[in-house]
């Protein structure tokens, strides 16, 4: 079923009432009733230290929590001149339809700006809206992206994966490309809008990496801004990350399809301006299990092996035997394999057109052969030293870009080839 507008009649109706606002903040949220009033308060907070004399709109869009998220945030008693929503959107479940609506709203509303926050995080402060906002009210910029002080095992598939390619691919040194926390212009806002994706699967999972490549490619004026230490409901890598390592590279190699011609003219990287906060502190520690780690890519290449085999080229199968045969304590797979692993998968997707989800899940074990390799790498690092290797392997992933082309090219050839 195809929907035109992901906003209920009520809330249609409660934006007609505010008619106007200068900037809205949305909170997409699902089940999170222990947090959700403290991240309205910072908000709330945040707008009236730092905006007073401007029209705000806080929108919590709700994908129909079983607990008691919308009551306790209909409860909550916003600062004089603030408006609030609190809406269960419409439309395909996920975070994309959540901000669909918000962009809905920003667009009828005709803000200035339109932040976004998630929902779980407990190390929200008031000023988070300054640095998100002000970007864009200040200095023009139409997209802000995050920068978080994040402990090393919290964003490992940020680490990992999409830095790496975001920045190899696209030019842009983006630090955080799915980081959840942004703040787009109301034009921004408008484009993103009548794009044709949100009945796709970037609605259901792929929103953020597609927010930031669409705003790089159509070349709006991009920057980040660092907001500190993040605390959330963080994952283990261990036990939660397999299905969003699908769900974000398939949005990724997606993304990668459709701009094809744009990345391949990209050589090298740069920086972006950054703002905001500019103290430094070490996030709380997150607990992980590297044996366990190790294990799952081991029951992987058990099972999946002579698969992986018929993909990766014979040096990348080499160094996965190599890593086969080593315990957790002396655990390493290189990360010039790694460069290869991925953007020979990369092409592998390109090039098969039924399965792609099966093409994902066979590699999920190579994933955590890179996160234990990091893990066991950084054991004695602090989340600083940590983050040299992350800014390391973007460069190895910069550098050994024309192979990714090449493999690329090659996979696409030979796939013609069979077809004709």
């Amino acid at each position: 079923m195809r929907y035109n507008t992901a906003m209920r009649a009520y809330t249609s109706k409660r934006i007609e009432e505010i008619r106007s606002a200068d900037i809205l903040v949305g909170i997409p949220c699902y089940n999170n009733e222990a947090t959700i009033a403290h991240v309205i308060q910072m908000v709330s907070h945040g707008l009236a230290a730092h905006n007073k004399g401007m029209r705000s709109v806080i929108f919590v869009a709700d994908g129909g929590s079983t607990d008691d998220t919308r009551e306790v945030a209909k409860d909550f008693q916003l600062k004089p001149w603030q408006e609030k929503l609190v809406s269960i959107y419409r439309g395909p479940g996920g975070k994309g339809t959540a901000l669909r609506s918000l962009f809905e709203a920003a667009d009828r509303l005709d803000v200035k700006v339109c932040a976004m926050v998630d929902s779980d995080l407990r190390s929200i402060t008031p000023d988070w809206v300054k640095y998100l906002l002000d970007p864009v009210l200040e200095k023009g910029f139409q997209f802000v992206a995050p920068v978080y002080v994040r402990h090393k095992y919290d964003g490992t598939i940020t680490n990992n994966i999409v830095y790496n390619l975001t920045r190899a691919l696209y030019g842009k040194q983006i630090r955080q490309p799915i980081g959840g926390d942004f703040a787009i212009s109301g034009d921004l806002a408008k484009f993103y809008i009548e794009q044709d994706v949100w009945d796709t699967d970037v609605a259901r999972f792929g929103i953020d990496i597609w927010m930031t490549t669409s705003a790089i490619t159509q070349g709006f004026r991009i920057c980040q801004s660092n907001l500190g230490v993040k605390i959330h409901d963080a994952k283990d890598p261990g036990q939660h990350l397999g299905p969003m390592f699908r769900q974000v590279l398939s949005a990724l190699f997606s993304q990668m399809e459709l701009y094809e011609d744009y990345w391949k003219r990209i050589e090298g990287s740069e920086p972006v301006e950054t703002f905001g906060f500019a103290g430094a502190s070490e996030p709380e520690p997150i607990n992980v299990n590297l044996e366990g780690i190790v294990e799952l890519f081991k029951a992987g290449y058990s099972q999946f092996f002579p698969l992986w085999k018929s993909i990766f080229s014979k040096g990348c199968i080499k160094e996965i035997e190599k890593a086969f045969q080593m315990s957790a304590d002396d655990f390493h797979l290189q990360t010039e394999t790694w460069v290869e692993l991925l953007y020979e998968l990369a092409a592998t997707f390109h090039s098969w057109k039924v399965n792609r989800m099966k093409l994902l899940d066979v590699m999920t074990p190579l994933y955590y052969a890179r996160v234990a390799s990091f893990v066991r790498q950084s054991w004695e690092m602090n989340s600083v030293e940590a983050e040299k290797l992350v800014e390391d392997q973007a460069s190895k992933f910069e550098a050994n870009k024309k192979y990714l082309i090449r493999v690329w090219d090659e996979k696409s050839a030979a796939k013609g080839a069979q077809q004709s």
